[in-house]
């Protein structure tokens, strides 16, 4: 075999996989139907998150569960008969929801989130991509004064909790921040810590072209099956056979499929996602990403003009795009900036992997030597991608892991 590993899937955690264990000495090829970014890592909004250390839970408060349930909120919306085809994992996700059990993820996974900017920095140097990370946080707007005193106050408590680094902006602090923001963004708080990313495709590709410049090769192609060989792994393709000791299963929402045949029923969701870019009105300009949480969009600078992102929809993979929650989030964000005409004609719509307990899934198959598992970031694969490749490259050359990597076994949820 010349090849030590293949990595299954070209989005972030599948590239920096790749990219730690080359670092490591190993031959390294990645496989993909699609070019490097062009996955969930194209449609974020370019967040590297490391002021968000809880992760997103189902509310328990009953008017924010009663204003989901209507169907009418642009922060969720779902199909109501895919819901019954993931109860169960609806059911682990409320579980995990518990206050008490969402601080025990937290913690688990803070050595991660602790890790991203530093383990993402490092590869921008070494890729020649600083131009386009920012380095200046992010701004979460309220629209009420009883918001403002909330916010402020989970503020506060993340800086105490979790050493974060925030300020607290009044009316006149937010317009100097932001000064085309218009007068329903009453306030906010401005997290300092993360950085934001003005085309996240481009990272995934830079660190892919990096990867690709010391000796890694691509094959953008359409994988078929895997199976196990006595002295490793075969990959079947539409376009041949690759062979190697190790393999990585790095395909976002699409791992469970592949995994399946493997006998791994993984509780994997794909969290459906929405973006849209904007110009902006004339003499408008948006400094910082800025999420308004009470209604569930994000409003981010990127090169293809501001781009507005949805939150969550669960409906089927392949079912047909939905404007519906795009419409509603674009209503509501021109009440806070003044947007212009769209760039496209028609939304990106990406899937999110997601696990009932909000964590990845990180760490080698339990029944399968040379089998390893990257995937279910939801939320947070741009974040976690390196901090993800540098753990699983730990695990795989026998290092000792930076991070306790009990909490990412795949057993868990078996």
């Amino acid at each position: 075999m010349t090849t030590d590993t293949l990595v299954l899937g070209a989005g972030i955690v599948g590239v920096s996989a790749a990219l730690h264990l080359q670092e490591r000495g190993q031959s390294v090829a990645i496989i993909d139907r699609s070019a490097p970014g062009e996955g969930a890592s194209f449609g974020n909004a370019g967040l590297l998150e490391r002021s968000s250390v809880i992760p997103y839970a189902i509310p328990r408060d009953l008017r924010t569960l009663l204003n989901f349930a209507t169907n009418r909120a642009a922060a969720v919306h779902y199909d109501p008969a895919f819901l019954p085809r993931i109860a169960p994992w609806l059911i682990g996700y409320w579980k995990a929801s518990h206050p008490d059990r969402l601080r025990t993820i937290a913690r688990e996974l803070l050595p991660l989130i602790e890790a991203c900017l530093d383990e993402h920095d490092r590869l921008v140097q070494a890729a020649g991509l600083s131009h386009l990370v920012r380095r200046e946080g992010w701004v979460e707007i309220v629209r009420s004064e009883a918001g403002l005193a909330e916010a402020g106050q989970r503020s506060q408590d993340l800086r105490r909790d979790f050493g974060l680094a925030s300020d607290v902006l009044d009316g006149a602090a937010l317009s100097r921040l932001e000064p085309s923001l218009k007068a329903a963004a009453i306030g906010g708080i401005h997290w300092r810590d993360p950085f934001t990313v003005t085309d996240p495709s481009a990272l995934t590709k830079g660190y892919a072209a990096y990867f690709e410049s010391k000796g890694g090769t691509i094959y953008c192609e359409t994988i078929r099956s895997l199976t196990r060989q006595a002295n490793g792994w075969r990959v079947t393709t539409d376009r041949g056979q690759h062979e190697a000791a190790n393999v990585v299963v790095a395909l976002g929402a699409h791992s469970g499929a592949l995994l399946a045949a493997q006998g791994y029923n993984v509780p994997l969701v794909g969290k459906r996602g929405y973006h849209l870019h904007f110009r902006p009105e004339a003499g408008a300009m948006l400094n910082h990403a800025v999420l308004d949480e009470e209604v569930g969009y994000v409003l981010a600078p990127m090169a293809a003009g501001i781009r507005l992102t949805t939150g969550v929809e669960l409906a089927a993979p392949t079912a047909p795009v939905n404007r519906i929650q795009m419409d509603r989030a674009e209503r509501r964000a021109h009440e806070i900036f003044p947007l212009g005409n769209p760039v496209e004609e028609k939304p990106w719509l990406g899937l999110r992997p997601a696990t009932p307990d909000m964590k990845p899934v990180i760490g080698p198959a339990p029944n399968h030597r040379g089998l390893w598992f990257a995937f279910g970031h939801a939320h947070h694969g741009l974040t976690l991608g390196p901090a993800t490749g540098r753990l699983l490259a730990e695990m795989m050359t026998g290092e000792k892991p930076f991070a306790d990597p009990t909490p990412f076994d795949i057993r868990r949820l078996m």
